[in-house]
């Protein structure tokens, strides 16, 4: 009898170079660690991610998948014109992923990662006519440098895109009143903790917001600065730091699969 062996394909991970799939991996992460901490709006919201070495190339999830199903094989890899690069019946990308994410990093190349959401917390925020009101410590992080953008229908026009880009005016962080949170960086974990900061910022604004307006205490201009220059200060405490290090520990305990 005859016996037919059949080749196995290599893997994704095989198939790109080492840098990307460490990107991936830490990516992968991110979603989870973001998903746990209640960032969930079914399979909306991004997070993407510039290629090592590739300038014109990104990673994000897939249109249909959560949060928390993402792995690192499971990231697409696209140009910033929504062309999917990755092996999958996956063609293009749409809507948010391309306007938002692919839009941003082809036209800020100082930044390599870009995420977007929309908490309840953070949505309350953005419908607020004063923003985020520097009323807790973890407000004081994002104190003057806090962009705000106005709403003027869905992020799926390609003319969109470079409203946000003005609006950003070349920061990091911003607001998109009756939407959501845009949070920027250099490094997924720059984007993951700073966006845990904000949302607890918003929720802790929510919060102080019940007792009514004029029942809640808002410090001093000198010392809004002063406490926002301690952040500044303290060294690579705003890239992740040691809170990132926490957050892959806290994503091989939920369920290591996120580095399939």
């Amino acid at each position: 009898m005859a016996v037919q062996l059949v080749e196995k394909g290599e893997s994704l991970r095989e198939q790109v170079s080492a840098e990307e799939w460490q990107a991936r991996v830490e990516l992968a992460a991110g979603h989870r660690v973001l998903a746990y901490y209640g960032v969930n709006d079914m399979t909306y919201n991004h997070f993407a991610l510039r290629v090592p070495g590739e300038l014109d190339h990104m990673l994000v999830k897939r249109t249909d998948w959560m949060f928390a199903e993402v792995t690192a094989s499971s990231l697409l890899k696209t140009d910033f014109d929504g062309n999917v690069l990755s092996p999958g019946d996956v063609k293009t990308i749409r809507g948010g992923a391309l306007i938002i994410h692919a839009g941003l990093l082809k036209g800020r190349p100082d930044l390599n990662a870009t995420l977007h959401t929309h908490t309840p917390n953070i949505m309350g925020v953005c419908a607020h006519k004063f923003g985020l009101l520097p009323i807790n410590q973890h407000a004081m992080r994002f104190y003057g440098e806090l962009r705000y953008h106005d709403f003027q229908g869905f992020e799926f026009d390609p003319n969109m895109t470079q409203r946000l880009i003005d609006d950003l005016e070349g920061g990091k962080l911003m607001l998109l009143r009756s939407h959501g949170a845009l949070v920027c960086g250099e490094s997924v974990a720059e984007c993951v903790v700073n966006h845990h900061w904000l949302e607890m910022a918003c929720q802790g604004q929510i919060a102080a917001l019940a007792a009514g307006e004029g029942n809640y205490l808002v410090p001093d201009k000198a010392a809004c600065e002063y406490a926002h220059s301690q952040f500044k200060d303290a060294g690579d405490f705003l890239k992740g730091g040691k809170d990132w290090a926490a957050c892959l520990r806290l994503a091989e305990r939920l369920d290591p699969s996120y580095k399939d």
